[in-house]
C-alpha cells in the first residue's frame, strides 16, 4: 500500500511542504530506474513543475500521483538515454551517488542501490526495471505498481519475478558492508603495492574489471577478463598510485575510493565481491561522473528548498 497522506489543497505553502517531504523517495526511484543522479534530479524537477500545474484539490493520493508521475517519466527517459548509450565509448557504469548523508537515498531498504545491481538492471527493459524497483527498493504493493505501469497485477507479478531472475548468484550472496569495506581496503593496499600476487588471492577466477571513461585517456575501452589480467591491470602503472591521493568514500550504500590528483577528484573506484572473493572492480574515470558524484555530497541541502 502507498503510505497513508492527506489530499493536498491548491495552496502553494502545503503543496510545497507536501513535496520536499516526498523528494528523497521520487529521486531513490528516478535514480534506481536511470542509473544516473544527473538524469534522476532532471527528472524530480519536471516532477515538480507537474506538480505546480496540477489541480492538487482532486489529487486523493499525492504519494500515488508523484511516484507516478515520476516513475513514467524516468521510463521515457530511459528508453531514450538506452539509445544514446549505444554511442557510449567503452562500458557504462551508473554515476555513483554519496550516500553517507543520505543512506537510503529515498528507499524504506536499501535494495536496488548497489553499482554492480544498478549494471545488472541497466539491462532489463526500463519497464522491468521500474517495477522491480517499486517492488524491492520500495515495497509497492502489486496493485500499486500495476496502477503507476497501467498492467495487470498479474502483469506486474510476472514482471518483477522474471526481473529477479536476472539477478546472477554474485548479486544474491553480496558480502555486507563490514566484509566489503575490508576487501577493499586490502585490495587498494595491494595495488598501490604492487603486490599482484595478493591482489589475485583477492579475486575470484572469472574476476572482471570494468573502466568507465567515454574514450578518455587511460581507461580501458573492454572489460578485463580473469583474475591475473584484473590484478595486473591494477598495478600495471607504476606511476599511478604514487601520484594519487586516496580518500575513502561511501557510495550507493558501500565503501569506495575517491583518487585525487593535483588537489582535483578524477577517479572513483570500487569492487563487487561475495564471500567467495572480489568479482568486479569497476573504475570510473568519466569526469562529468565524478563531478555528479561530487555534487551529490550536497544534494540534501540543496534540495531542501526545492
Amino acid at each position: 500500500m502507498y503510505p497513508q497522506a492527506p489530499p493536498v489543497g491548491n495552496d502553494m505553502s502545503e503543496a510545497v511542504s507536501v513535496f520536499v517531504e516526498l523528494r528523497p523517495r521520487l529521486f531513490g526511484i528516478a535514480y534506481r530506474v536511470l542509473g544516473s543522479a544527473v538524469e534522476a534530479e532532471d527528472v524530480v524537477q519536471e516532477v515538480w513543475l507537474r506538480w505546480q500545474r496540477t489541480d492538487r484539490a482532486v489529487v486523493v493520493s499525492p504519494v500515488a500521483f508523484l511516484s507516478s508521475a515520476t516513475t513514467r517519466l524516468a521510463i521515457n527517459v530511459a528508453q531514450s538515454a538506452r539509445v544514446r548509450r549505444e554511442t557510449y565509448i567503452g562500458p557504462w557504469l551508473p554515476e555513483p551517488v554519496d550516500t553517507s548523508n543520505d543512506p537510503e537515498v529515498g528507499a524504506e531498504r536499501a535494495e536496488a542501490l548497489e553499482l554492480a545491481l544498478l549494471l545488472v538492471l541497466e539491462k532489463l527493459p526500463p519497464t522491468e526495471r521500474a517495477a522491480y524497483v517499486l517492488r524491492e527498493a520500495f515495497d509497492y504493493g502489486y496493485p500499486e505498481i500495476a496502477q503507476i505501469l497501467q498492467l495487470s497485477p498479474v502483469n506486474v507479478r510476472k514482471i518483477v519475478s522474471r526481473a529477479r531472475r536476472h539477478l546472477t548468484d554474485d548479486q544474491r550472496d553480496s558480502v555486507d558492508a563490514a566484509e566489503h569495506r575490508k576487501l577493499l581496503d586490502a585490495f587498494v593496499a595491494a595495488a598501490q603495492q604492487g603486490d599482484v600476487a595478493s591482489l589475485e588471492a583477492l579475486l575470484t577466477p572469472d574476476a572482471v574489471s570494468l573502466s568507465d571513461g567515454n574514450g578518455i585517456r587511460g581507461a580501458a575501452r573492454v572489460p578485463v577478463l580473469s583474475r591475473a589480467r584484473v590484478a595486473n591491470l591494477s598495478t600495471a602503472y607504476p606511476r599511478f598510485w604514487p601520484t594519487v591521493e586516496v580518500e575513502p568514500v561511501e557510495a550507493n550504500g558501500r565503501s569506495g575510493i575517491l583518487l585525487h590528483r593535483d588537489g582535483r577528484a578524477a577517479t572513483f573506484m570500487t569492487i563487487a565481491a561475495t564471500y567467495r572473493g572480489i568479482h568486479q572492480v569497476l573504475w570510473v574515470f568519466n569526469p562529468s561522473k565524478i563531478a555528479a558524484f561530487i555534487g551529490s555530497r550536497s544534494r540534501r541541502a540543496a534540495v531542501r528548498g526545492v
